[in-house]
């Protein structure tokens, strides 16, 4: 392949890596073409992109990127994965497809997550995080549960007063129609 050629393709993956944070490696040996158009599609409905890249092809197009790290020390085949709404997500989708029995020799091989690149045992510890929608409805809880706390707190103590209140208020009326009279009066 000329340096020309080279050149072209590395601006080509460099342009579409713009702006991608993260990243999972994924192998995809032993996958036939029916079954590996079949997995874009999935892939890509799910808003999840896959492609093929050539190990120093990638280096090039990431380097000075926080995926270069990614691309380092990786050898032998591999794919790139990214996108879904977060990286946990991203992990998610992967290890249930590697669980897949129709995609046999679909593989996490490692993973680029702020600049830092990871094993594939590291990568597949990501999926058992909580997603970002998770983690938001765990903060929301946090926060409302205080409040919900708090309102109760203070419906029960001003409850206590006006029970409180209408006892003795009651005392006094039963008192008054009985015609019993106020002690010390």
């Amino acid at each position: 392949m000329s340096k020309f050629v080279k050149q072209l393709l590395t601006d080509s993956i460099a342009k579409r890596l713009d702006g991608v944070q993260y990243l999972m490696l994924v192998g995809l040996t032993g996958i036939d073409a029916n079954k590996n158009k079949n997995l874009r599609a999935d892939l890509a409905a799910k808003g999840i992109h896959l492609m093929v890249i050539k190990n120093s092809l990638a280096r090039r197009a990431t380097e000075g990127t926080v995926l270069a790290a990614g691309f380092g020390t990786m050898t032998g085949t591999y794919a790139v994965t990214w996108g879904a709404s977060d990286v946990v997500t991203l992990a998610k989708e992967l290890v249930k497809l590697t669980k897949d029995k129709n995609l046999q020799g679909f593989e996490i091989r490692g993973a680029v997550l702020e600049g830092e690149a990871l094993r594939a045992e590291q990568a597949v510890e990501v999926s058992k995080w909580p997603t970002r929608e998770e983690q938001i409805a765990l903060v929301l809880g946090q926060i409302l549960g205080v409040g919900a706390k708090l309102s109760g707190q203070f419906i029960s103590f001003s409850g206590k007063i006006a029970s409180q209140i209408k006892q003795l208020t009651d005392k006094e009326a039963s008192g008054k129609e009985s015609g019993d009279s106020v002690p010390g009066a």
